[in-house]
């Protein structure tokens, strides 16, 4: 797919500020982006509440490969937080 770009202005409302990153409410109801810090530009200290803007363009598939070391990756972290859940102790009566 070779489509032309087209930028697109998006605002969002900081509603959190950590030490590691920043998180937007998208305006016009798009959800929720968590950007880290160093993507952030900005001259002043950044609060909730404050509205931020960037520029953007639609997200193309670069093809239909599977990366499966990434699948891997996800298997074995969902496999890690499986196997740290707490079980529940359940007693027979």
């Amino acid at each position: 797919m070779k489509y032309g770009d087209k930028i697109i202005k998006m605002e969002g409302i900081i509603v959190e500020v950590h030490d590691e990153g920043v998180g937007i409410d998208l305006k016009g109801r798009l959800g929720y982006l968590l950007v880290p810090m160093r993507m952030i530009i900005s001259d002043t200290e950044l609060k909730v509440g404050q509205t931020v803007a960037w520029n953007m363009s639609f997200i193309e598939q670069e093809g239909p490969e599977v990366n499966e070391k990434y699948i891997s990756n996800i298997d074995a972290r969902k496999r890690r937080q499986y196997d740290l859940a707490p079980t529940e102790n359940i007693e027979e009566e």
